[in-house]
């Protein structure tokens, strides 16, 4: 069975190398609650920003440390272990970036 989420979720690649990556831009043309977009790959990882506001479900990566960098709301960043149970939350709306593997599962494994 396979869980539906009301999130924006886009794990295609966005942006080649050398190619701008326009935050800003990326920020005033979203109006999503929930917005995921992945930016550029990095080896074997990617760079996404995720634009939110409200609450995710509680999840879990079995193979993947997860890195969330705010970029404009509250605090400044964290890293959770892989196999840690968690649950993104914005009171406020939030821009960040997140650095992951690129075979994560934003929602969960």
């Amino acid at each position: 069975m396979t869980n539906e989420y009301p999130y924006v979720t886009r794990l295609d690649v966005k942006f080649k190398h050398f190619e701008l990556i326009d935050i800003p831009e990326i920020v005033k043309n979203c109006n999503d609650k929930w917005f995921n977009q992945t930016l550029t790959k990095v080896n074997d990882s990617v760079v996404r920003i995720g634009i939110v506001q409200g609450e995710y479900h509680w999840h879990k990566h079995d193979n993947d440390d997860e890195f969330f960098f705010v970029l404009d709301g509250q605090n400044q960043g964290v890293t959770i272990s892989k196999g840690v149970m968690h649950r993104p939350r914005a009171p406020r709306k939030t821009v960040m970036l997140m650095v992951e593997t690129s075979a994560i599962q934003p929602t969960g494994d």
